[in-house]
Protein backbone atom coordinates (compact mmCIF):
# COMPACT_ATOMS: atom_id res chain seq x y z
CA UNK A 1 0.00 0.00 0.00
CA UNK A 2 1.16 3.10 -0.99
CA UNK A 3 2.09 5.96 1.74
CA UNK A 4 0.15 9.11 2.42
CA UNK A 5 2.48 11.33 1.39
CA UNK A 6 2.84 9.33 -2.11
CA UNK A 7 -0.71 9.55 -2.55
CA UNK A 8 -1.31 13.13 -2.10
CA UNK A 9 2.07 13.49 -4.39
CA UNK A 10 -0.02 11.60 -6.64
CA UNK A 11 -3.12 13.73 -6.61
CA UNK A 12 -0.89 17.30 -6.83
CA UNK A 13 0.21 15.48 -9.92
CA UNK A 14 -2.93 14.63 -11.55
CA UNK A 15 -4.35 18.10 -10.81
CA UNK A 16 -1.66 19.61 -12.26
CA UNK A 17 -2.20 17.17 -15.13
CA UNK A 18 -6.07 17.68 -15.32
CA UNK A 19 -5.37 21.24 -15.76
CA UNK A 20 -2.93 21.10 -18.50
CA UNK A 21 -5.90 18.97 -20.33
CA UNK A 22 -8.63 21.21 -19.81
CA UNK A 23 -6.50 24.40 -21.25
CA UNK A 24 -5.66 22.09 -24.08
CA UNK A 25 -9.28 21.54 -24.92
CA UNK A 26 -9.49 17.54 -23.75
CA UNK A 27 -12.46 16.58 -21.48
CA UNK A 28 -12.57 15.17 -17.86
CA UNK A 29 -10.79 11.87 -17.42
CA UNK A 30 -12.87 9.34 -15.72
CA UNK A 31 -11.91 7.95 -12.61
CA UNK A 32 -10.99 4.62 -14.22
CA UNK A 33 -8.75 5.98 -16.47
CA UNK A 34 -6.97 8.21 -13.68
CA UNK A 35 -6.70 5.28 -11.20
CA UNK A 36 -6.73 5.69 -7.35
CA UNK A 37 -8.87 7.82 -5.15
CA UNK A 38 -6.84 10.43 -4.39
CA UNK A 39 -8.29 12.44 -7.41
CA UNK A 40 -12.08 12.95 -7.97
CA UNK A 41 -12.86 14.66 -11.18
CA UNK A 42 -15.87 17.28 -11.17
CA UNK A 43 -17.96 14.82 -12.92
CA UNK A 44 -18.12 12.11 -10.56
CA UNK A 45 -19.28 12.05 -7.46
CA UNK A 46 -17.45 11.57 -4.00
CA UNK A 47 -17.50 8.38 -1.93
CA UNK A 48 -18.34 9.39 1.46
CA UNK A 49 -18.28 8.02 4.88
CA UNK A 50 -20.18 10.05 8.03
CA UNK A 51 -18.82 8.94 11.54
CA UNK A 52 -21.44 10.45 13.93
CA UNK A 53 -24.62 9.15 11.81
CA UNK A 54 -27.10 10.47 14.51
CA UNK A 55 -28.60 13.63 15.46
CA UNK A 56 -26.39 16.05 13.54
CA UNK A 57 -24.92 13.87 11.81
CA UNK A 58 -28.51 12.57 9.54
CA UNK A 59 -28.60 16.93 8.74
CA UNK A 60 -24.82 16.75 7.45
CA UNK A 61 -25.35 13.82 5.18
CA UNK A 62 -28.16 14.83 3.69
CA UNK A 63 -27.14 18.24 2.58
CA UNK A 64 -24.32 16.05 0.75
CA UNK A 65 -26.37 13.17 -0.63
CA UNK A 66 -25.90 13.98 -3.72
CA UNK A 67 -23.00 12.30 -3.48
CA UNK A 68 -22.28 8.71 -2.50
CA UNK A 69 -22.91 7.94 0.87
CA UNK A 70 -21.00 4.48 1.40
CA UNK A 71 -20.68 3.92 4.88
CA UNK A 72 -21.82 4.97 8.09
CA UNK A 73 -20.62 4.58 11.46
CA UNK A 74 -22.13 5.01 14.77
CA UNK A 75 -22.11 3.53 18.15
CA UNK A 76 -26.19 4.11 19.01
CA UNK A 77 -28.49 2.11 16.40
CA UNK A 78 -31.51 3.46 17.98
CA UNK A 79 -30.04 7.51 17.59
CA UNK A 80 -28.36 6.11 14.05
CA UNK A 81 -31.76 4.29 12.84
CA UNK A 82 -33.25 7.52 10.65
CA UNK A 83 -29.69 7.95 8.38
CA UNK A 84 -29.52 4.06 8.28
CA UNK A 85 -33.04 3.76 6.86
CA UNK A 86 -32.44 7.16 4.73
CA UNK A 87 -28.72 5.23 3.35
CA UNK A 88 -30.17 1.42 3.55
CA UNK A 89 -26.96 0.39 0.69
CA UNK A 90 -24.21 2.18 3.15
CA UNK A 91 -21.99 0.13 5.22
CA UNK A 92 -22.60 -0.12 8.93
CA UNK A 93 -20.33 0.63 11.50
CA UNK A 94 -19.75 1.11 15.57
CA UNK A 95 -16.18 1.74 15.42
CA UNK A 96 -14.83 4.22 13.31
CA UNK A 97 -11.14 2.68 13.23
CA UNK A 98 -12.48 -0.13 11.90
CA UNK A 99 -14.61 1.71 8.84
CA UNK A 100 -11.61 3.86 8.07
CA UNK A 101 -9.42 0.65 7.95
CA UNK A 102 -11.59 -1.70 5.79
CA UNK A 103 -13.10 1.00 4.02
CA UNK A 104 -9.46 2.99 2.97
CA UNK A 105 -9.50 2.12 -1.25
CA UNK A 106 -13.38 2.57 -1.22
CA UNK A 107 -13.96 6.05 0.55
CA UNK A 108 -12.75 9.86 -0.64
CA UNK A 109 -14.07 12.08 2.10
CA UNK A 110 -15.59 11.39 5.26
CA UNK A 111 -18.00 13.81 7.60
CA UNK A 112 -17.69 14.21 11.10
CA UNK A 113 -20.09 14.51 13.74
CA UNK A 114 -19.46 12.88 16.73
CA UNK A 115 -19.42 14.29 20.21
CA UNK A 116 -16.72 16.85 20.49
CA UNK A 117 -14.18 14.66 22.62
CA UNK A 118 -13.68 12.43 19.48
CA UNK A 119 -13.92 14.61 16.38
CA UNK A 120 -9.97 15.75 16.31
CA UNK A 121 -9.33 11.56 16.92
CA UNK A 122 -11.75 10.26 13.53
CA UNK A 123 -10.22 13.76 11.29
CA UNK A 124 -6.82 12.79 12.03
CA UNK A 125 -6.44 9.50 11.28
CA UNK A 126 -9.14 10.51 8.17
CA UNK A 127 -6.30 12.76 7.23
CA UNK A 128 -3.27 10.47 7.40
CA UNK A 129 -5.02 8.24 5.28
CA UNK A 130 -5.54 11.33 2.52
CA UNK A 131 -9.51 11.65 3.01
CA UNK A 132 -10.82 15.37 2.69
CA UNK A 133 -12.75 15.94 5.88
CA UNK A 134 -15.70 17.85 6.91
CA UNK A 135 -15.95 18.44 10.61
CA UNK A 136 -18.30 19.59 12.87
CA UNK A 137 -18.30 22.54 15.41
CA UNK A 138 -15.79 23.12 17.47
CA UNK A 139 -12.70 21.46 15.89
CA UNK A 140 -11.78 19.68 18.87
CA UNK A 141 -12.01 19.49 23.14
CA UNK A 142 -8.53 20.94 23.41
CA UNK A 143 -5.88 22.89 22.11
CA UNK A 144 -3.34 20.04 21.32
CA UNK A 145 -5.65 18.50 19.56
CA UNK A 146 -6.57 21.34 17.22
CA UNK A 147 -3.05 21.97 17.27
CA UNK A 148 -2.42 18.18 15.68
CA UNK A 149 -5.43 18.56 13.18
CA UNK A 150 -4.21 22.02 11.63
CA UNK A 151 -0.85 20.63 10.96
CA UNK A 152 -1.87 17.25 9.29
CA UNK A 153 -4.24 18.88 7.05
CA UNK A 154 -1.91 21.94 6.39
CA UNK A 155 0.38 18.47 5.44
CA UNK A 156 -1.56 16.75 3.47
CA UNK A 157 -3.27 19.50 1.31
CA UNK A 158 -6.85 17.95 1.96
CA UNK A 159 -10.44 19.53 1.66
CA UNK A 160 -11.22 20.82 4.65
CA UNK A 161 -14.18 22.52 6.41
CA UNK A 162 -15.66 23.10 10.22
CA UNK A 163 -19.47 22.98 10.14
CA UNK A 164 -20.14 26.24 11.39
CA UNK A 165 -22.90 26.92 8.45
CA UNK A 166 -23.72 30.40 9.06
CA UNK A 167 -20.01 31.38 7.57
CA UNK A 168 -21.29 30.68 3.91
CA UNK A 169 -24.43 32.27 4.69
CA UNK A 170 -25.80 35.58 3.15
CA UNK A 171 -25.66 37.58 6.03
CA UNK A 172 -22.20 36.60 7.43
CA UNK A 173 -20.59 37.73 4.27
CA UNK A 174 -22.58 40.88 3.73
CA UNK A 175 -21.39 42.16 7.89
CA UNK A 176 -17.97 41.06 6.98
CA UNK A 177 -18.09 43.17 3.74
CA UNK A 178 -19.94 45.95 5.65
CA UNK A 179 -17.10 45.91 8.31
CA UNK A 180 -14.15 45.55 5.77
CA UNK A 181 -15.55 48.60 4.33
CA UNK A 182 -15.28 50.75 7.97
CA UNK A 183 -18.90 51.15 7.96
CA UNK A 184 -18.87 52.04 11.54
CA UNK A 185 -15.15 52.96 11.36
CA UNK A 186 -12.68 51.71 13.33
CA UNK A 187 -13.52 48.48 15.83
CA UNK A 188 -11.94 47.68 18.68
CA UNK A 189 -14.21 46.35 21.22
CA UNK A 190 -16.57 43.63 19.98
CA UNK A 191 -19.27 41.34 21.66
CA UNK A 192 -20.90 38.04 21.07
CA UNK A 193 -23.22 35.97 23.32
CA UNK A 194 -25.45 32.84 23.23
CA UNK A 195 -29.00 32.40 25.87
CA UNK A 196 -28.60 29.06 27.09
CA UNK A 197 -25.87 27.16 29.55
CA UNK A 198 -26.01 24.24 31.89
CA UNK A 199 -24.55 23.21 34.95
CA UNK A 200 -25.31 19.83 35.69
CA UNK A 201 -23.02 19.96 38.70
CA UNK A 202 -20.94 17.44 39.92
CA UNK A 203 -20.61 13.57 37.88
CA UNK A 204 -22.62 10.88 38.64
CA UNK A 205 -21.35 8.18 40.40
CA UNK A 206 -23.02 5.15 39.10
CA UNK A 207 -26.08 4.90 36.45
CA UNK A 208 -28.60 2.25 35.04
CA UNK A 209 -27.02 -0.67 32.85
CA UNK A 210 -25.95 0.40 29.29
CA UNK A 211 -28.76 0.23 26.93
CA UNK A 212 -28.57 -2.61 24.09
CA UNK A 213 -28.44 -0.22 21.48
CA UNK A 214 -25.43 1.69 22.28
CA UNK A 215 -21.65 0.88 22.64
CA UNK A 216 -20.44 2.70 25.59
CA UNK A 217 -16.70 2.15 25.49
CA UNK A 218 -16.59 3.54 22.03
CA UNK A 219 -18.88 6.19 22.80
CA UNK A 220 -15.93 7.48 25.68
CA UNK A 221 -13.56 7.23 22.78
CA UNK A 222 -10.48 8.44 24.11
CA UNK A 223 -12.20 9.88 27.47
CA UNK A 224 -11.45 8.62 30.86
CA UNK A 225 -13.33 5.60 31.60
CA UNK A 226 -17.07 6.47 33.52
CA UNK A 227 -20.03 4.48 33.99
CA UNK A 228 -22.75 4.88 31.92
CA UNK A 229 -25.52 7.39 32.72
CA UNK A 230 -28.55 9.35 30.45
CA UNK A 231 -26.85 12.35 31.87
CA UNK A 232 -24.20 12.21 29.57
CA UNK A 233 -25.98 10.71 26.38
CA UNK A 234 -27.67 11.24 23.92
CA UNK A 235 -27.98 15.31 24.57
CA UNK A 236 -26.02 16.40 28.24
CA UNK A 237 -22.26 15.68 26.91
CA UNK A 238 -21.93 19.16 26.28
CA UNK A 239 -21.75 20.03 29.59
CA UNK A 240 -19.15 17.70 30.58
CA UNK A 241 -15.07 18.76 30.86
CA UNK A 242 -14.62 15.01 30.20
CA UNK A 243 -16.51 15.68 26.75
CA UNK A 244 -17.47 19.17 25.91
CA UNK A 245 -16.47 22.90 27.13
CA UNK A 246 -19.83 23.76 27.84
CA UNK A 247 -21.67 26.41 26.39
CA UNK A 248 -19.01 28.47 24.97
CA UNK A 249 -17.61 25.47 23.45
CA UNK A 250 -20.85 24.46 21.87
CA UNK A 251 -21.66 28.06 20.31
CA UNK A 252 -18.41 30.39 20.66
CA UNK A 253 -17.25 28.83 17.14
CA UNK A 254 -20.40 30.10 15.68
CA UNK A 255 -20.88 33.65 17.01
CA UNK A 256 -17.50 34.36 17.43
CA UNK A 257 -16.79 33.22 13.70
CA UNK A 258 -17.98 36.73 12.52
CA UNK A 259 -15.68 39.20 14.27
CA UNK A 260 -12.80 36.75 13.27
CA UNK A 261 -13.17 37.17 9.90
CA UNK A 262 -14.49 40.59 9.60
CA UNK A 263 -11.31 41.87 11.99
CA UNK A 264 -9.02 39.03 10.78
CA UNK A 265 -8.25 37.79 14.50
CA UNK A 266 -6.05 35.01 14.94
CA UNK A 267 -4.59 33.92 18.36
CA UNK A 268 -5.57 36.11 21.34
CA UNK A 269 -2.54 37.69 23.87
CA UNK A 270 -4.69 36.98 27.12
CA UNK A 271 -8.18 35.26 28.18
CA UNK A 272 -9.87 36.11 31.40
CA UNK A 273 -13.47 34.70 32.27
CA UNK A 274 -16.21 35.64 35.53
CA UNK A 275 -18.53 32.49 36.54
CA UNK A 276 -20.58 32.13 39.76
CA UNK A 277 -18.22 28.91 40.41
CA UNK A 278 -15.64 26.74 39.03
CA UNK A 279 -16.45 22.78 38.90
CA UNK A 280 -13.60 20.93 38.01
CA UNK A 281 -16.52 18.07 36.51
CA UNK A 282 -18.93 20.56 34.32
CA UNK A 283 -19.41 24.08 33.05
CA UNK A 284 -21.25 27.03 35.13
CA UNK A 285 -24.90 28.08 34.46
CA UNK A 286 -23.13 31.50 33.02
CA UNK A 287 -19.71 32.35 31.52
CA UNK A 288 -18.51 35.55 30.77
CA UNK A 289 -15.07 35.52 29.13
CA UNK A 290 -12.67 38.02 27.55
CA UNK A 291 -9.93 37.90 25.03
CA UNK A 292 -7.45 40.65 23.90
CA UNK A 293 -6.14 40.59 20.40
CA UNK A 294 -3.09 42.37 19.28
CA UNK A 295 -2.81 45.49 15.95
CA UNK A 296 -3.40 43.32 12.51
CA UNK A 297 -1.55 45.51 9.90
CA UNK A 298 -3.01 48.77 9.95
CA UNK A 299 -6.17 47.13 12.18
CA UNK A 300 -5.71 47.66 15.92
CA UNK A 301 -6.21 46.03 18.77
CA UNK A 302 -9.60 44.17 20.05
CA UNK A 303 -10.82 43.81 22.81
CA UNK A 304 -14.05 40.86 22.39
CA UNK A 305 -16.30 39.49 25.15
CA UNK A 306 -18.45 36.38 25.33
CA UNK A 307 -21.31 36.01 27.53
CA UNK A 308 -23.81 32.88 28.11
CA UNK A 309 -26.74 31.65 30.05
CA UNK A 310 -28.66 34.76 30.74
CA UNK A 311 -25.86 37.80 30.30
CA UNK A 312 -25.93 40.29 27.76
CA UNK A 313 -23.37 42.79 27.09
CA UNK A 314 -24.29 46.47 28.98
CA UNK A 315 -24.49 48.59 25.56
CA UNK A 316 -27.22 46.11 23.98
CA UNK A 317 -30.06 47.74 26.92
CA UNK A 318 -28.62 50.79 27.39
CA UNK A 319 -29.31 51.50 23.41
CA UNK A 320 -32.74 49.66 23.27
CA UNK A 321 -31.11 47.23 20.71
CA UNK A 322 -32.70 43.87 19.94
CA UNK A 323 -32.41 41.37 22.35
CA UNK A 324 -31.33 38.08 20.07
CA UNK A 325 -31.30 34.94 21.71
CA UNK A 326 -27.64 34.66 19.87
CA UNK A 327 -25.60 37.68 18.59
CA UNK A 328 -22.61 39.96 17.64
CA UNK A 329 -21.96 43.79 18.38
CA UNK A 330 -19.43 45.54 16.70
CA UNK A 331 -18.72 48.72 18.53
CA UNK A 332 -17.01 51.25 16.55
CA UNK A 333 -15.26 54.28 15.93
CA UNK A 334 -18.47 55.96 14.25
CA UNK A 335 -21.48 53.69 15.20
CA UNK A 336 -22.31 50.19 16.18
CA UNK A 337 -23.61 47.02 13.82
CA UNK A 338 -25.35 44.42 15.82
CA UNK A 339 -26.40 41.12 14.23
CA UNK A 340 -27.42 37.38 14.40
CA UNK A 341 -27.69 34.88 11.21
CA UNK A 342 -30.14 36.46 9.59
CA UNK A 343 -30.89 39.89 10.80
CA UNK A 344 -28.73 43.15 11.43
CA UNK A 345 -29.08 46.91 12.61
CA UNK A 346 -26.95 49.68 12.61
CA UNK A 347 -26.86 52.54 15.61
CA UNK A 348 -26.99 55.32 15.81
CA UNK A 349 -30.29 55.39 13.89
CA UNK A 350 -30.35 58.66 12.19
CA UNK A 351 -26.71 58.38 10.94
CA UNK A 352 -27.30 55.21 9.16
CA UNK A 353 -31.30 55.88 8.08
CA UNK A 354 -31.28 54.30 4.43
CA UNK A 355 -27.94 52.06 4.85
CA UNK A 356 -28.79 48.62 3.54
CA UNK A 357 -26.44 45.81 3.73
CA UNK A 358 -24.09 45.24 0.15
CA UNK A 359 -24.92 43.46 -2.32
CA UNK A 360 -23.16 40.41 -3.01
CA UNK A 361 -23.58 37.32 -5.46
CA UNK A 362 -24.29 34.37 -3.42
CA UNK A 363 -22.32 31.80 -2.99
CA UNK A 364 -22.58 27.89 -2.25
CA UNK A 365 -23.90 26.35 0.87
CA UNK A 366 -21.11 25.36 3.26
CA UNK A 367 -21.36 21.53 2.65
CA UNK A 368 -21.95 21.99 -1.12
CA UNK A 369 -18.65 24.21 -0.51
CA UNK A 370 -16.23 21.95 0.51
CA UNK A 371 -17.98 19.43 -1.97
CA UNK A 372 -16.52 21.90 -4.68
CA UNK A 373 -12.73 21.82 -2.94
CA UNK A 374 -13.03 18.05 -2.52
CA UNK A 375 -12.86 17.82 -6.22
CA UNK A 376 -11.50 20.95 -7.48
CA UNK A 377 -9.03 22.06 -4.64
CA UNK A 378 -11.14 25.70 -5.00
CA UNK A 379 -10.96 26.96 -1.12
CA UNK A 380 -13.17 26.80 1.83
CA UNK A 381 -14.14 29.58 3.97
CA UNK A 382 -13.49 27.25 7.59
CA UNK A 383 -10.79 25.12 6.08
CA UNK A 384 -8.39 24.10 9.23
CA UNK A 385 -6.29 26.55 9.20
CA UNK A 386 -8.78 28.90 9.92
CA UNK A 387 -10.74 27.05 12.18
CA UNK A 388 -7.94 25.82 14.19
CA UNK A 389 -7.50 29.42 15.82
CA UNK A 390 -10.65 30.51 15.82
CA UNK A 391 -11.55 26.95 18.30
CA UNK A 392 -8.36 27.99 19.80
CA UNK A 393 -9.77 31.08 20.94
CA UNK A 394 -12.86 29.80 21.83
CA UNK A 395 -11.05 27.15 24.29
CA UNK A 396 -8.91 29.56 25.54
CA UNK A 397 -11.96 31.01 27.72
CA UNK A 398 -12.72 27.68 29.20
CA UNK A 399 -8.97 27.21 29.94
CA UNK A 400 -9.06 30.44 31.69
CA UNK A 401 -12.67 29.91 33.32
CA UNK A 402 -11.21 26.48 34.99
CA UNK A 403 -7.67 28.07 35.81
CA UNK A 404 -9.24 30.85 37.55
CA UNK A 405 -7.04 32.92 37.32
CA UNK A 406 -6.71 35.84 33.95
CA UNK A 407 -3.84 33.61 31.36
CA UNK A 408 -1.19 35.26 29.21
CA UNK A 409 -1.07 33.07 25.94
CA UNK A 410 2.21 32.22 24.11
CA UNK A 411 0.21 31.07 20.78
CA UNK A 412 3.79 30.08 19.21
CA UNK A 413 4.41 27.39 21.80
CA UNK A 414 1.05 26.67 22.97
CA UNK A 415 1.55 27.48 26.45
CA UNK A 416 -0.05 29.42 29.49
CA UNK A 417 3.29 32.09 30.17
CA UNK A 418 1.86 32.74 33.34
CA UNK A 419 -0.36 30.36 35.29
CA UNK A 420 1.58 27.09 34.83
CA UNK A 421 -1.43 24.83 36.32
CA UNK A 422 -3.93 26.38 33.40
CA UNK A 423 -1.22 24.35 31.03
CA UNK A 424 -3.09 20.81 32.23
CA UNK A 425 -6.45 22.34 30.38
CA UNK A 426 -4.65 22.67 27.12
CA UNK A 427 -3.45 18.79 26.88
CA UNK A 428 -5.88 16.13 27.41
CA UNK A 429 -4.55 12.40 28.22
CA UNK A 430 -5.89 9.83 26.18
CA UNK A 431 -6.88 6.56 28.21
CA UNK A 432 -4.54 3.76 26.68
CA UNK A 433 -5.23 2.26 23.54
CA UNK A 434 -6.39 5.80 22.03
CA UNK A 435 -3.65 7.74 20.24
CA UNK A 436 -3.23 10.84 17.88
Amino acid sequence: MTSPENRMKRRDFLQKSLASAALAGFAIVPRHVLGGVGYVPPSEKLNIAGVGAGGRGYEDLVAVESENIVALCDVDDKRAAPTYERFPKARRYHDFRKLLDWEEKNIDAVVVASTDHTHIPVSVMAMKMGKHVYCEKPLGRDIHEVRVATKVARRYGLATQMGNGAHSGYNYRSMVAMIKAGTIGEVREVHAWCDQAWAPGDRPKHGPPVPEHLKWDLWLGPAPVRPYHPTYHPQGWRQWWDFGNGRLGDMGCHMIDLPFTALDLKYPLTAEAEAPSINRESAPPWLIARWTFPARGDLPPVELTWYDGDKRPPLQKKHNMPDYPEGVLFVGSEGMLIADYGRFKLYPDDKFAGVARPRLPHGLEHPQEWIAACKTGSPTGCNFEYAGPLTETVLLGTVAHRAGKKIEWDAENMKVTNCPEANEFIRREYRYGWTL
